[in-house]
This record gives structure tokens, C-alpha cells and sequence, in this order.
């Protein structure tokens, strides 16, 4: 039997995980205004992947990510399904330092 939505009582939810995945531009956007809480580690994990990252291990909850053209690694952590905010903020960094851009603007 399909479970109640507890933010809207007249819907059913059949999947527990709510809606699709958020546009890669419109998550960069957000993230670049700083608004690194409350974002689905899925998300971020694909966004890493838009701009070029790759995933290199899994380590438990560890994702450790490495990007062709920089020397650095990124480790994002899934956690109950959120990214760490602290993470979100060195990978914005990342792709400041490094002027990294969405494969679709390349």
C-alpha cells in the first residue's frame, strides 16, 4: 500500500525518494550562491561528474573523485542522503580555481 505524503496528505507516494534529479545549471547556479545545505548527494555526484570528475574509489560512504586536468582529488560523502555542505564548498572551490565548466558548455 502506497505511504501518504507528509507535505501534501491528499498525495500518495509509491517511491520514498521524491522526484527526479535537479538540472546540472540550475544546482551550479544555487551552489555558487552559496546555498550548500539541504543538497542530495546524488545531485552533487552528478554534477562532479558533468564538469569531469571521475570517480578513482569508493571507500564506505567515501566517494573519492580525480579530474583529468588537475592535480587535485575530491571526497564526497554520502550521508543519509545528503552531501556535507564543507564538501560542496571545496568542490565549488575546485571549479573556480580551476575555471571548470558543464560539459554541455564546453
Amino acid at each position: 500500500m502506497p505511504r501518504r505524503d507528509r507535505r501534501h496528505p491528499d498525495r500518495t507516494v509509491s517511491n520514498p525518494s521524491y522526484g527526479a534529479r535537479m538540472n546540472r545549471k540550475k544546482l551550479l547556479v544555487r551552489l555558487a550562491r552559496g546555498a550548500v545545505a539541504n543538497v542530495a548527494f546524488a545531485d552533487v555526484l552528478s554534477l562532479a561528474e558533468g564538469i569531469g570528475f571521475e570517480p578513482r574509489r569508493i571507500s564506505g560512504s567515501h566517494h573519492i573523485l580525480a579530474h583529468p586536468d588537475i592535480p587535485e582529488f575530491i571526497n564526497l560523502q554520502d550521508v543519509r542522503g545528503q552531501a556535507k555542505p564543507y564538501q560542496i564548498r571545496q568542490l565549488m572551490r575546485l571549479i573556480e580555481r580551476y575555471d571548470l565548466r558543464l560539459e554541455s558548455e564546453r
